[in-house]
């Protein structure tokens, strides 16, 4: 978010208040909802699912009680890496449940305990891929790029469902200007593939989701602006 987004927000939020046709009835977006009562109905490996009760302050003083599923998911980071050099761009393929498919896509993964995002970018890097930024022998930094190895864009960060969910995405675009090869260390189940492809396969290959597409879309208004 720029640094010009809240005040803007603001100016908006001021233009739209009571703009929703219902007089006194219309929800004040201007105080903030309610949680009445937040109860875990259902805890997984990866997401616990909550039943939530919040209360919305109607114009008039009085509430509206609504009730929401949230899916509680840990954040994460999708890359989309660049080699440099070669104007090159890696692409991952493997099993996506949602799909019920192997689709391509890019390098990703949660954000553990402790973590930055960009600590859990370098990190999914070598599980995932074996990608390990500088030169051969070098172990890499496991906390940020040095400059002479490459540098991180930063996208902006988005929910991967605002409606369910709150699984915030962190989205970087690597630009490597050298690295070498290591060895994957895949999570069980886990299995990818992962090539690099022209910006031009890239842009072709089919990659649907969503996070995925914010990177690479980040990543050709860079290339515009290059060119």
């Amino acid at each position: 978010m720029s640094a010009e987004a809240p005040e803007l927000q603001a100016r908006l939020a001021a233009r739209l208040a009571g703009q929703d046709g219902q007089g006194l009835k219309g929800i004040d977006m201007t105080r903030a909802p309610e949680l009445i009562d937040d109860k875990e109905v259902f805890r997984g490996p990866i997401f616990v699912i909550n039943q939530q009760q919040v209360a919305m302050f109607r114009r008039d003083g009085s509430k509206e009680t609504i009730d929401r599923q949230l899916i509680r998911h840990a954040p994460c980071v999708v890359m989309l890496v660049h080699d440099c050099a070669a104007d090159a761009y890696l692409l991952t393929r493997e099993y996506r449940v949602g799909a019920q498919a192997y689709v391509f896509g890019l390098p990703a993964g949660f954000i553990g305990s402790g973590e930055s995002p960009v600590m859990a970018v370098l990190r999914e890097l070598r599980e995932e891929t074996g990608l390990v930024p500088g030169p051969e022998g070098a172990r890499g930094s496991e906390s940020h790029l040095n400059p002479e190895d490459g540098w991180i864009d930063a996208a902006p960060d988005v929910y991967s469902s605002l409606g369910m969910s709150d699984e915030l995405g962190h989205i970087m675009v690597l630009h490597l200007r050298r690295w070498h090869q290591g060895p994957t260390d895949f999570d069980p189940g886990e299995h990818i593939e992962s090539t690099w492809v022209s910006w031009q396969e890239l842009c072709g290959a089919g990659v649907t989701d969503a996070k995925a597409m914010v990177a690479i879309q980040h990543e050709a208004i860079r290339r515009l602006k290059e060119h």
